[in-house]
């Protein structure tokens, strides 16, 4: 029986995001299905205009492409959608509209992209009768119930990329190199990559850290002869007994501050017990952009084509997820119920300190 599907990808993009569409649409035509692509998120199934057929033409050379086709928001929640109402912004519950309109389309069932906040609009979707199928999306890297998410292994090679950089101008000046890359409130990337890219200390949301002891290592170092430093810092990262540095704070439209700075306040601190300039490169967005590796690729390949899979075979309220090197399924639920973090006391953190990278404790 042929069906009519739709696409959207929420929250922020990363590399793969393309491949995943792509999976989806060539393997839905290949049943004889049709794919409707939702632009901008969760806000394009509140205007019917930002909704358009997919077809192979469509997706036709996009697998090497990062970013997504469909454009995507990370303020999209329709069970909180921000409204005016009398000079103020208020939130509301328009759920019943989107509703509406998957039914308006013809929509058989809804694939959507994205991380823990997507997912869990998804997940409430599912609860009001509509046929969702997940597809776990995050930079980060802190989705339970998947080893991997697409994206993740392109940011790690930037990061681990541009740690090698900063080595050579940091031995060359005798600097402090401080890198901040993302996580929020998972120390994935800044692990792995300091790790690949011989980091010497690495700062995790995970691990409050002490600024004395960031400074006794720096020291030890230089007495040793190495007259350089390199550190890592999660943008979620934090001193013991402090907060998370904060770029731009929740407002009445965004209900998730904004975070950054951390390098610049690592800097500043150290700068008064180290005798060594410190200089700080943020990656922000870089870490996003680009072209997937093939590791992601491959990954958003086969989560798209396991998607079309899962709605043939009637598996709604599930996200497809990377088990060992199998892909399967798992409730959506179990897979936002909380964030997958970095545990201190892992065997991961264990390698960084036997390696002799200082995490700050």
């Amino acid at each position: 029986m042929s069906k009519r599907i739709g696409i959207l990808t929420g929250g922020g993009d990363c590399p793969g995001l393309n491949a995943v569409i792509r999976g989806v649409v060539k393997s839905a035509i290949i049943r004889g299905w049709q794919v409707i692509g939702i632009e901008d998120g969760f806000d394009g199934l509140l205007d019917l205009n930002k909704c358009r057929p997919l077809t192979l033409e469509s997706v036709r050379g996009i697998l090497p492409r990062g970013g997504t086709i469909l454009g995507t928001t990370n303020r999209g929640n329709p069970f909180d959608f921000p409204m005016e109402q009398d000079g103020k912004i208020v939130r509301v519950d328009i759920s019943d509209r989107v509703v509406e309109n998957i039914h308006n389309l013809g929509m058989d069932a809804l694939i959507a992209v994205g991380g823990e906040g997507s997912l869990k609009i998804a997940l409430e979707l599912a609860k009001k009768g509509v046929p969702v199928v997940g597809v776990p999306k995050t930079i980060d890297n802190d989705l339970r119930e998947t080893d991997f998410t697409f994206g993740y292994n392109t940011a790690l090679e930037t990061a681990t990329d541009a740690l090698d950089k900063l080595h050579t101008t940091a031995e060359s000046h005798h600097r402090v190199m401080i890198l901040e890359v993302m996580g929020r409130y998972a120390g994935w990337i800044a692990l792995e990559s300091g790790i690949a890219g011989g980091a010497d200390v690495i700062l995790i949301p995970e691990i409050p850290f002490e600024f004395d002891k960031i400074c006794a290592s720096v020291k030890a170092r230089a007495v040793r002869g190495s007259r350089f430093s390199i550190i890592v810092a999660a943008e979620g990262a934090f001193p013991a007994g402090g907060d998370r540095v904060v770029a731009k704070s929740a407002d009445d439209r965004n209900s998730i501050e904004r975070l950054g700075g951390i390098g610049q306040y690592v800097a500043k601190q150290i700068e008064q017990c180290l005798d060594m300039d410190v200089r700080v490169t943020v990656l922000g967005h870089l870490q996003r952009g680009g072209s997937p590796t093939t590791f992601d690729r491959a990954l958003g390949s086969r989560f798209g084509t396991k998607a079309v899979q899962m709605i043939a075979d009637g598996e709604f309220g599930r996200m497809a997820c990377l088990k060992g090197r199998s892909i399967s399924s798992v409730s959506i639920e179990a897979a936002t119920c909380e964030l997958k973090l970095v545990d201190p006391a892992g065997e991961i953190v264990r390698t960084a300190e036997d390696l002799g990278i200082m995490l700050g404790r």
